[in-house]
């Protein structure tokens, strides 16, 4: 079951269609964030909103309150009904219509909620090295916008060679980001995640792993080489839809579930059980 909401109001699949002006779609002007409902509630949702909001400042966005999006997501929640005890719901917001070139037109944003059944990942996964870089310079760096053609060609590439994520690193050589997803490393026993000064996304259960641990330092930001992937003893990404994923093969390397990974997986699994919205 898939659920739409759009612009003020539930809709079919029919119904819910946008102009083929707006810019979101001929430009990738827009931001969104993707988060997992469990048991029928939207899980960190405010930590979501609140990031949906200093994306959409980075691109200079006009938004809808937050009081309509917190509307439309508990709408499309409610509707999903049985649905909703596991599913991936995402809020996208465009700058709206407008010309078919860069320059924004003066229509209001585009809003739209969508809630879909949740992949199920397994115990652990595997990624993949690329051959093309994040540019921590850029104009957009630290923003989820909906442009996100470079990832789609990167995860492609990373399924094409039998992997779940591709691993990207920066224009420095130093190890940034997946597609969807943050990367930790274990190196003698202390985990490390790249800066957010390496151009990744700060991610939700990113931030979420850095707060509770245990295990992880508050030094273990750092600027690290991209072939840490080849010498670290272990590996694992965390994303909304992952929680904390441990690794088991970067290419053609092995890579052993470790200690720390476990670690850090089970005290993420005990503080999500506390509360829905951390």
């Amino acid at each position: 079951m898939t659920v739409f909401w759009l612009n003020g109001e539930l809709r079919n699949r029919d119904e819910a269609v946008i102009s083929v002006l707006d810019h979101g779609l001929t430009v990738g002007d827009g931001v969104f964030e993707t988060l997992l409902v469990r048991d029928g509630a939207p899980f960190a949702l405010t930590r979501h909103v609140d990031r949906l909001f200093r994306s959409a400042a980075g691109m200079g966005l006009t938004m809808p309150s937050q009081e309509l999006i917190r509307k439309a997501v508990e709408d499309v929640v409610t509707a999903a009904g049985d649905e909703a005890q596991r599913a991936r719901l995402r809020v996208t917001v465009t700058s709206g219509a407008g010309p078919l070139g860069s320059e924004r037109g003066d229509e209001p944003p585009t809003l739209i909620v969508t809630l879909t059944a949740a992949k199920a990942w397994g115990d652990s996964t595997t990624i993949a090295t690329v051959p093309w870089t994040r540019n921590e310079k850029s104009a957009v760096v630290g923003v989820k916008t909906t442009s996100y053609a470079e990832n789609a060609v990167a995860l492609a590439h990373a399924h094409s060679r039998g992997a779940s994520e591709a691993v990207v690193a920066n224009t420095q050589g130093q190890l940034c980001e997946g597609t969807g997803s943050n990367v930790f490393v274990v190196v003698d026993g202390v985990v490390h995640t790249p800066s957010l000064a390496t151009g990744c996304l700060a991610g939700i259960t990113r931030e979420l792993v850095l707060e509770w641990g245990p295990g992880v330092a508050e030094h273990c930001e750092s600027e690290l080489p991209y072939d840490v992937l080849f010498t670290a003893d272990e590996i694992f990404i965390t994303s909304s839809t992952r929680d904390v994923h441990p690794v088991t093969r970067v290419d053609d390397r092995d890579v052993a579930v470790g200690p720390v990974t476990r670690l850090v997986a089970q005290e993420f699994a005990r503080r999500m059980a506390q509360g829905v919205d951390p």
